[in-house]
C-alpha cells in the first residue's frame, strides 16, 4: 500500500514555523543540524550563513524533493515543532512582546497540518516496534539454529574418530553443551564415595543422573542392571537417563520392558534432535511419559515424530 504523501501546505508551514520560533540563525542551525544528524547529505551545501529563511527553505525542500527517504524524518519535525509551547530565544529578545504571538500562530498553523498525520506516525512506530521484536525473535531463533547445527557437526566428528576412547572422553562435554542448550541445568560427571556418575540434569522439578556410553556396540543388560541399582539407591524420587549412541541389545531392553527407573536414549534420538526434527526437552518429556504408562525404558524419536 502506497503511504500517504504530505500536503505541500505542511511543508510550507514548516517554515514559516521554523522562520518564527528561532529568531537567532545559530539556535535554527543547531536544530537543523542535530534532526538531521544521521541524514549528512540533507546539509551538505546549506548556507548557515545566509538569510535565516533562506536555508530553512532550503532545507525544507530537501525534505520535500525526497519524500519517500525523509518522510518519517520530515514528520518526526513536524510533529515536534508543532508541539513546542515554550520560545526561550524569543522571550529573550526585546521584541518579545510581538515575536511570541507570531511563532504561536505560526505553531498552532503548522499544529492543523500535524494532526491529521499523528496517527500516521504512531502507527508507524507500532509497526516499528513490531518489526523490531520480530527480528529480535529470529536473531535467537538464528542463534539458536546456529549452536543446534555446530552441536550436530561436532557429534558426527565425533562418530569418525578412529580413537574410540577419546571420542568418548569428548563425549561428556558434547552432550553438557547440549543440555545448556535446552536449558536443562546439566552438571558433568562428580564422583561418590563408592560409584562414579557421569552426570545430572534438572528437568521438569525432576532431577536425573545420567549415564553416557559410546561403544562400538550396544549396551549389554548386565551394565543397565548396574545403572538401575545405581538409581535406585538414590531414593524413590530419583530418575535416570542412559545414553547409548549404539542403543542397547534386545535383552537390554526387554529387561526393562515392564518396571523401569530410567529413560533411554540413542544416536537415533541424539540426530532427530540436533537435525531439529524434536526439541530435546520435549523428546525427554515424551519418553517419561512413556515410562510412566508402560513401565517401559525405551521410546525411539520416531515413535514421538509419528504421534
Amino acid at each position: 500500500m502506497q503511504a500517504q504523501r504530505i500536503h505541500p501546505g505542511a511543508y510550507g508551514a514548516l517554515i514559516e514555523a521554523l522562520a518564527a520560533i528561532y529568531w537567532y540563525k545559530k539556535d535554527l542551525k543547531k536544530f537543523i543540524q542535530t534532526r538531521a544528524a544521521k541524514h549528512p547529505k540533507l546539509l551538505v551545501g546549506l548556507d548557515f550563513d545566509g538569510y535565516k529563511r533562506v536555508f530553512a527553505e532550503e532545507f525544507v525542500d530537501r525534505l520535500m524533493a525526497d519524500e519517500e527517504q525523509y518522510r518519517d524524518l520530515t514528520l518526526t519535525i513536524m510533529l515536534e515543532v508543532a508541539q513546542m509551547d515554550s520560545f526561550l530565544s524569543l522571550k529573550r529578545h526585546s521584541d518579545a512582546a510581538t515575536l511570541l504571538p507570531a511563532a504561536q500562530e505560526a505553531v498552532a498553523a503548522l499544529g492543523t497540518w500535524t494532526d491529521k498525520y499523528q496517527g500516521l506516525v504512531e502507527e508507524r512506530e507500532a509497526l516499528a516496534a513490531e518489526l523490531a521484536a520480530r527480528r529480535a525473535q529470529i536473531e535467537v531463533q538464528q542463534g539458536f539454529a546456529g549452536k543446534l547445527a555446530a552441536l550436530k557437526d561436532q557429534f558426527m566428528e565425533l562418530g569418525k574418530m578412529e580413537n574410540r576412547q577419546k571420542a568418548g572422553l569428548l563425549f561428556e562435554p558434547f552432550l553438557n553443551e547440549l543440555f545448556h542448550l535446552f536449558d536443562l541445568e546439566p552438571r558433568l560427571s562428580y564422583v561418590l564415595k563408592s560409584e562414579q556418575i557421569d552426570g545430572s540434569l534438572a528437568f521438569d522439578t525432576d532431577d536425573y543422573i545420567i549415564e553416557a556410553k559410546w561403544w562400538k556396540g550396544p549396551v549389554e543388560v548386565e551394565d543397565v542392571d548396574k545403572f538401575d541399582a545405581k538409581v535406585r539407591r538414590k531414593g524413590k524420587n530419583a530418575l535416570g537417563l542412559f545414553i547409548s549412541v549404539n542403543g542397547f541389545t534386545d535383552g537390554a531392553r526387554e529387561e526393562y520392558g515392564k518396571r523401569t527407573s530410567f529413560i533411554t536414549m540413542d544416536g537415533g534420538d541424539l540426530y532427530c534432535v540436533l537435525e531439529g526434527r524434536i526439541a530435546l526437552d520435549e523428546l525427554l518429556r515424551r519418553k517419561k511419559r512413556h515410562a510412566n504408562e508402560t513401565g517401559h525404558c525405551y521410546f525411539p524419536a520416531f515413535l514421538a515424530l509419528a504421534d
